[in-house]
């Protein structure tokens, strides 16, 4: 409990402070001076570096591979560092345009809190796992404003496997989390309610969920290739602002690709834009400039808005060419679940997550969870690995 609540209330934090301060710059860039949009990744990435440098002694965040290092390597533990770098790195990055969420930031972070709690030997040593696993939840929880996606990463993604000590643990920080949800009232990302789907949609979102499953091969290919690159240049400061320039221009042409870019997504679904030449560009740009942003490979929030951006892509693709009237609120949410399924092997996590974007959700529960695992089932089949598991994989 203690664990969930300190997690819980590091992802509010978080949270909210990078969705004030993003809005806030992004704003205030969009008003004064557009140019300035080429610029500010390569300001935040500067200063990650000289935090990194000097503050945090030149020591690395790796994202989720460092959870699996800790867990099948009893041995490694995450040192509490991890908890101010990933939140600064994850804030900076966000703020300052990086394409990149603070969803891996949290979850390391959160880790971290739940590694730490094992080595003050607050508990018996043998549940470090539980530990780790009740961190995530409370964080992930919080973060998507739905305990029950907490509990399936973690069950799915941070330690694969059912137990009765981690169902206990997870479940009680679980509790916590959605405690902490209530008492401050958190809302939903969209605020667009799903009412009704159409058995017409079906082709439709079987077609989407091949054309996800594509997707997140192509995000996981261009995060290994990019940071295979990059793992070439020794030159540490050279190596980050090279990513940041390409990432500064893609903002300045689409500003969509902005940050997390859930403000784009909020803003093509309200607008109601049926432009393909940008909604292709923002599919196809959003995985590689989070390729550019990111060292570690996280692909969460890029996956969620880029399939969201497809969703949106194959609904107007139904409404236009075959006359039909497809919901564009019901394929966003579809098409952020069917991508981030295929991209990081949990499938039932990325349906519950999907319920907690817009209210009432729950009614496409059917059509989310059958997408979910076709496109994660092929994605698989094209490709045995992702982002998170390529190294254990090779």
């Amino acid at each position: 409990m203690l664990t969930a609540i300190i997690c819980s209330i590091l992802a509010l934090s978080l949270k909210h402070f990078t969705e004030f301060f993003e809005e806030t710059v992004f704003h205030f860039v969009e008003q004064r001076n557009t140019w300035l949009f080429i610029l500010l990744p390569t300001i935040g990435t500067t200063a990650i570096y000289f935090l990194r440098k000097y503050l945090f002694q030149g020591r690395k965040n790796k994202g989720i591979t460092e959870i699996y290092k800790t867990l099948y390597a009893r041995r490694e533990h995450l040192p509490l560092f991890k908890v101010a770098s990933h939140y600064i790195n994850g804030f900076l990055t966000v703020v300052f345009g990086g394409s990149t969420g603070v969803e891996v930031s949290t979850v390391v972070a959160s880790a971290t809190v739940g590694n730490a709690m094992y080595q003050r030997k607050i508990a018996a040593k043998k549940y470090k796992i539980e530990l780790i696993c009740a961190a995530v939840t409370a964080g992930v929880g919080v973060l998507f404003v739905n305990p029950l996606v907490g509990f399936l990463f973690s069950m799915e993604v941070i330690h694969r496997g059912w137990t009765k000590t981690k169902i206990i643990a997870c479940s009680i920080a679980a509790v916590v989390s959605l405690c902490i949800i209530l008492l401050f009232n958190e809302q939903s990302m969209f605020q667009v309610a799903v009412n009704h789907w159409s058995y017409k949609a079906i082709p439709f979102m079987l077609l989407l969920s091949i054309l996800a499953a594509f997707l997140a091969v192509y995000f996981t290919f261009m995060v290994i290739k990019v940071k295979s690159f990059f793992g070439n240049i020794n030159n540490n400061f050279v190596r980050v602002n090279l990513g940041a320039i390409p990432v500064g221009l893609f903002i300045f042409a689409i500003p969509a690709l902005y940050g997390d870019s859930y403000h784009g997504l909020k803003e093509v679904l309200h607008a109601g834009t049926n432009s393909w030449g940008m909604l292709i560009l923002v599919v196809l740009l959003k995985p590689i400039a989070a390729s550019l942003t990111l060292g570690d490979g996280g692909v969460f929030a890029p996956s969620i808005v880029a399939g969201g951006f497809l969703g949106l892509m194959v609904c107007y693709l139904g409404n236009t060419f075959f006359g039909l009237d497809l919901v564009p609120i019901n394929f966003l949410v579809i098409g952020a679940a069917v991508a981030l399924s295929a991209a990081i092997f949990a499938p039932w996590t990325a349906a519950v997550l999907a319920c907690s974007l817009a209210p009432n959700a729950f009614v496409l529960i059917g059509p989310l969870v059958i997408c979910c695992f076709i496109s994660w089932q092929l994605a698989k089949k094209i490709l045995p690995y992702n982002v998170y598991t390529y190294e254990f994989h090779r």
